[in-house]
């Protein structure tokens, strides 16, 4: 696999940039020990518990530890069996078998079979996930010649898809629960019975959720925690005190000010990891609503583009822990990234030039027009850059107001009745640009009620040219050479604005060990991790 994790634990004495730092690997792990509870500081409430129909970080976050994919991936992304022990791909490329693994049983004590991996491609990730909409286009059938073997048949060939297979990717669901249903409404969204290591126990809206060990799982011993449990801390000065308490265990995912982690890093009891570069990297950017007038103009939106600062967005609100991006593929891309893409130098003069020439000259009071910016309100980072946006953009005459809402406002505002003017949020890539990208740019993923699709409404046929091209590309260099030419065009149409490729990280208590040690890195399902003894 062509992408490689870096993972560094910061040593005492860090500041925003990585001081001294040891491999990942030189951590002693003590032997694992059965028991104890990991508790988890966590915001925001996710809008459901299954990410098989949605890509919505908080829900992935907790879904993963329920449901197993039929793959995994080490850190290094080797694939590794999970569901599935073995799998082989047709050298035409159109057609994968994948033979399941016995004895897996969903938390009901149904089997585990062939027929709800059949049904999950074609009946779910098909229709209701926005990056599986894509992924898995080409999957046309899926043939069940026996409970424990399944073949997908592909109109042409996927080159990505085993890079799609980890859980929170491509998470199967129970046929028995669901065919039938409404799949958007039913129950089990909220109350998931899965086949993973954890299995779900509770719910309380805006206090906490509950998992609880699986006693049936196929990977005995594992899992050793006896239950994992996400208590909802909506401030992020709460989060980080209750880890320096002992409160809470760890802090997954940003979910503390990057300017208390130095603080934090000195602690004795405290781990500090940041992951560079995991099978969850992406980068941040602002979907233009280009259903609204005003951003029909592409001058108007490279204007947006000269106005902002991103090495200032690196340096003061993210404090070191994240790169400037230039386009839809996180620099970390060491395969498909390219910087020879159309550049917007941070210049307010080039900003305001634009902004005339589109017809937008400021009024008596200095404002050409007012629009409403969205952040996502999954951390303060996004709610800080919003109140950065407001201050470059007034330099240049642009009145921006930013909405705060709870993160299932966001979703339905955004994605459904597309009441925004611009928004921000995270994209996760994976390890292929079919995977992640794609989904933001490709005009046929424009579908109200999907979130994190073509939020945009871009519609160019020659990106979709290139995406569907290189969708279907078994050379590698060709591949490499179409996602090339796709970040080059949307970097001159800028549908999207990318800010930056965050960096992961991750708090925990020293005594907790295994907690990261896959690609999936904190999305993972927790089955090896444990507490020592002291």
């Amino acid at each position: 696999m062509p992408f490689l994790s870096r993972r560094e634990i910061l040593a005492a004495g860090l500041s925003g940039s990585l001081a001294a730092a040891l491999p990942w690997q030189a951590r002693a792990e003590a032997p694992p020990v059965r028991g104890g509870q990991l508790i988890i500081g966590f915001y925001p409430d996710p809008p459901t518990l299954t990410s098989a129909i949605t890509v919505a970080g908080p829900t992935q976050m907790i879904s993963g530890k329920i449901f197993d994919g039929l793959i995994t991936y080490d850190r290094d992304l080797t694939l590794r069996p999970q569901l599935a022990e073995r799998w082989s791909v047709a050298p035409d490329g159109l057609s994968i078998t994948f033979n399941l693994r016995t004895g897996v049983t969903w938390h009901d004590g149904k089997p585990f079979t062939s027929a709800d991996v059949a049904y999950s491609v074609l009946e779910i990730w098909k229709k209701f996930h926005s990056r599986g909409r894509s992924t898995f286009a080409n999957v046309v059938a899926a043939e069940t010649p026996d409970p424990l073997t399944v073949t997908w048949r592909l109109s042409r060939p996927a080159p990505y898809i085993l890079n799609a297979l980890a859980s929170i990717e491509a998470q199967i669901l129970p046929r028995h629960l669901y065919e039938g249903t409404d799949v958007l409404a039913n129950p089990h969204n909220a109350k998931p019975v899965g086949t993973g290591p954890f299995r779900f126990a509770a719910w309380e809206s805006g206090s906490h959720i509950v998992l609880e060990r699986n006693p049936t799982y196929w990977d005995q011993p594992k899992p050793y925690l006896d239950r994992v449990i996400y208590r909802i801390l909506p401030d992020a000065a709460s989060r980080a005190a209750a880890l320096e308490t002992g409160e809470i265990h760890a802090v997954i995912g940003n979910d503390v000010s990057f300017q208390d982690v130095a603080r934090i890093a000195r602690l004795p009891d405290i781990d500090v990891t940041v992951v560079d570069r995991s099978y969850v990297s992406g980068v941040t950017g602002i979907d233009f609503n280009l259903d609204r007038p005003i951003f029909k103009d592409v001058r108007v939106r490279r204007a947006f583009a000269h106005a902002i600062d991103r090495d200032f967005i690196v340096r003061n609100i993210w404090s070191g822990y994240a790169v400037a991006a230039t386009g839809p593929i996180p620099p970390g891309d060491a395969i498909f990234y390219t910087g020879d893409v159309p550049a917007y130098p941070f210049d307010l003069a080039k900003a305001a030039a634009l902004l005339d020439e589109a017809g937008y000259p400021p009024g008596p009071d200095g404002v050409r027009f007012s629009i409403t910016h969205d952040p996502v309100p999954i951390g303060e980072a996004f709610v800080r850059t919003g109140e950065y946006l407001r201050d470059t953009l007034g330099k240049i005459g642009v009145k921006v107001t930013v909405r705060a809402q709870d993160f299932a406002s966001f979703l339905r505002r955004v994605y459904t009745e597309r009441d925004f003017d611009t928004a921000h949020f995270p994209a996760n890539s994976g390890p292929d640009p079919a995977i992640g990208v794609q989904r933001l740019y490709w005009s046929k993923n424009f579908e109200r009620g999907v979130a994190f699709s073509n939020g945009s409404h871009y519609a160019s046929p020659e990106a979709d040219r290139l995406l569907e091209a290189a969708q279907v590309e078994l050379d590698p260099h060709k591949r490499t050479e179409l996602y090339h030419r796709f970040q080059a065009l949307v970097q001159t149409d800028l549908p999207r604005l990318p800010l930056v490729a965050p960096k992961d990280v991750v708090l925990t208590a020293k005594r907790l060990h295994g907690l990261v040690n896959s690609a999936a890195d904190a999305y993972g399902n927790f089955a090896d991790a444990y507490f020592s003894k002291s």
